[in-house]
């Protein structure tokens, strides 16, 4: 991580001299890593490239509302995400970044070239999906400073923000010594299985050469997340013979075995400290009201911060479904097929994070504390920093609102506040973080 400690981007350093103080410096970020992080920020911050920057994204605030109403109305449902895609793409080629393209997952990709020659980069994301299935009306309805509709918060206009700060930072000429590789990612949410961000690390052109990754979320400037909720997901089916509900009486039942497999998970006892979570969201099955199933099922979330913890709160489900299948094949009769159970992984999100003592905990951090606001420690969530948490690459997801500014996320009533003097404060925070960890010059 020794592209974090920027002396560079003091003025009137000469390359030789910055170099030098690099070189100084990492003993000393060592010892005092929120030390160094401040003075980091406060650089930044104090810049005159930057203030125009900032500038610039107040000037233009109507017009970043206006551009996040129009990709918020262009519906993308999981894994039908090419329609916001395709906009955002030309979006991201008419904004000056280079390379823009789309990746073989679906994730949008533009370059915005640092001027340093290592071939590694800081990427900058938010995520195209919504949680809204196909057919949804995400039509914006406005009362006042308040924009509703279903995605707007989650996480549409921090797509809108990545294109405000590209303009913002080329209208100020600001130059960072790291490339910026900004993404609109798919598949964060639901069943997406973070299948974008996945592939970014995984199979995708850059994936060897990511050094640092900021996810942008609809959440407040005045925090970020720097531990990822793992989540194990599971389809549980439970099968068997089927009969008719009056003549067949008597034989074994699906759905009985599915009631005892959810009583079962019901009386579980579970950690809080770590937290572990388990629901059960989804159930499918039968033919007929007059007919004893031949299938039933239902799907699973279990969730830790813990990855230790999440393996048993998952093998206790194996544990419980098996179980289940066994007593209802004990209690009625199994003359024309036992019950059998089926377990099928449909989700398995990584849990990780990162520690206080890393260079981009301590940017983020003071990054908030010198824009004013009281910093209330990070949090834990789900979202696409798990992949590069889980594999060991420093990452923090940053909001880039006001406070209480938004809420009812994934549902359809969901809203974001707009009242422009909270939310360029919070954009202009995240943005700092994120100039400082480039290397600002």
């Amino acid at each position: 991580m020794s592209f974090l400690p920027r002396i560079s981007i003091l003025p009137g350093l000469s390359i030789l001299a910055a170099a030098m103080a690099v070189s100084l410096a990492l003993p000393a970020f060592a010892e005092d890593a929120a030390t160094q992080a401040a003075a980091q920020i406060q650089a930044v911050r104090d810049s005159a490239a930057y203030k125009t920057a900032v500038e610039h994204i107040d000037r233009n605030y109507d017009p970043y509302v206006a551009e996040g109403i129009r990709l918020v109305e262009i519906p993308a449902p999981p894994f039908k995400e090419e329609a916001r895609g395709k906009a955002y793409a030309e979006l991201f080629k008419s904004a000056g970044l280079a390379e823009v393209e789309i990746d073989e997952e679906g994730n949008v990709l533009g370059l915005r070239k640092g001027t340093g020659t290592d071939d590694r980069v800081v990427v900058v994301s938010a995520h195209l999906d919504t949680v809204f299935p196909e057919g949804t009306d995400v039509t914006v309805r406005r009362d006042g400073t308040r924009l509703n509709a279903p995605g707007v918060s989650d996480d549409t206009f921090s797509l809108a923000a990545l294109l405000a700060y590209i303009r913002a930072m080329d209208s100020a000429g600001i130059k960072h010594e790291e490339t910026i590789l900004f993404v609109g990612t798919v598949g964060e949410e639901g069943l997406g299985d973070l299948r974008g961000v996945r592939h970014l690390f995984t199979e995708g052109k850059y994936k060897d050469r990511i050094k640092a990754f900021f996810s942008m979320e609809g959440g407040s400037a005045n925090t970020f997340t720097n531990q990822g909720v793992g989540s194990k997901r599971y389809r549980i089916a439970f099968k068997g013979p089927g009969g008719h509900s009056f003549g067949a009486f008597g034989l074994v039942n699906p759905s009985y075995a599915l009631a005892e497999a959810i009583s079962l998970l019901a009386r579980t006892e579970v950690p809080t400290d770590p937290k572990v979570t388990y629901n059960v969201g989804v159930l499918k099955g039968g033919t007929s009201v007059n007919s004893i199933p031949i299938e039933v099922s239902m799907e699973v979330d279990m969730r830790s911060g813990d990855a230790a913890e999440l393996a048993k709160m998952e093998q206790r489900l194996l544990d419980i479904i098996q179980q289940a299948a066994d007593t209802e094949n004990f209690a009625r009769s199994t003359k024309e097929g036992k019950i059998t159970v089926e377990a099928t992984v449909i989700g398995d999100r990584p849990a990780g994070t990162i520690a206080e003592t890393e260079p981009l905990f301590q940017l983020a951090k003071a990054s908030i504390v010198a824009a004013g606001y009281e910093f209330k420690g990070p949090r834990e969530g789900s979202n696409d920093s798990n992949i590069p948490w889980s594999l060991g690459i420093p990452a923090v997801t940053l909001g880039k609102n006001g406070p209480n500014t938004n809420g009812r996320a994934h549902s359809l009533d969901e809203w974001l506040d707009i009242e422009k003097e909270p939310m360029v404060k919070g954009m202009a925070t995240s943005l700092a973080t994120i100039l400082a960890a480039a290397g600002m010059q």
